[in-house]
């Protein structure tokens, strides 16, 4: 083979390589577009009426979570299964910000963390390698990371609208977290720094229920759930 075949075989694979990788892009583009859209949705919770909605916008999150279930699918179609880490970067943000969504859903819907397998289930992927698009453990911690952020301004915007029992049960969730985090040795520079925003984010959050400890507030809120 002259040197001129082989560029030649080079180019061609080169060419057929960015195709799978603009057809991606084109997939990932869709993606990005439905996670906007039920961020938007879900960002009405923060609204002073917006927790009397939390049911509603829950049930229509988990409905537009059916376009990013068929453009998931559209995605596994664009390159060789066995390539899967080649390609990788080009959806990894998304997947963290829908699994950010996936674990926001079930927060608001039970106050309690949800499941990698349950995220993996909402989004539309599996959660064991072997068996192709997957959400990955460091995916799914990085966006149950920017959940905690997205709670600690919802206790904010909780004292705003009059509800002073939900910063107490964020904290107590966001401080269950913290210790869930303690627990690993995190070596993976980017996830270790936004674990290092959770602190932050704990600290908001204990404000919060200080302030509202000092001004009697717990209390009410207290008595409120006894009742």
């Amino acid at each position: 083979m002259s040197v001129t075949e082989m560029f030649a075989d080079i180019q061609g694979f080169l060419s057929a390589d960015q195709d799978i990788r603009e057809d991606i892009r084109k997939v990932v583009q869709q993606l990005e577009q439905a996670a906007r859209e039920i961020l938007t949705l879900l960002q009405g919770v923060h609204q002073p009426t917006g927790f009397k909605e939390i049911p509603t916008k829950c049930a229509k999150a988990r409905e537009m979570f059916c376009t990013v279930r068929t453009h998931m699918a559209d995605l596994k179609t664009k390159f060789p299964a066995e390539q899967y880490y080649r390609f990788q970067e080009h959806w990894r943000f998304v997947l963290q910000r829908l699994a950010f969504l996936a674990t926001f859903v079930g927060y608001l819907e039970c106050e309690a963390l949800v499941t990698r397998e349950e995220a993996a289930k909402i989004i539309g992927i599996e959660v064991v390698r072997e068996e192709g698009f997957h959400l990955g453990v460091e995916d799914y911690l990085a966006g149950v990371l920017i959940m905690a952020s997205e709670l600690s301004r919802l206790a904010v915007n909780s004292v705003t609208a009059g509800d002073y029992s939900r910063p107490l049960r964020i904290s107590n969730f966001i401080n269950e977290l913290d210790s869930g985090f303690r627990l690993l040795n995190l070596k993976n520079d980017p996830l270790r720094k936004r674990y290092d925003g959770l602190k932050y984010d704990v600290k908001k959050i204990e404000e919060v229920v200080y302030d509202l400890s000092i001004r009697g507030l717990s209390k009410e809120a207290d008595n409120a759930g006894d009742k």
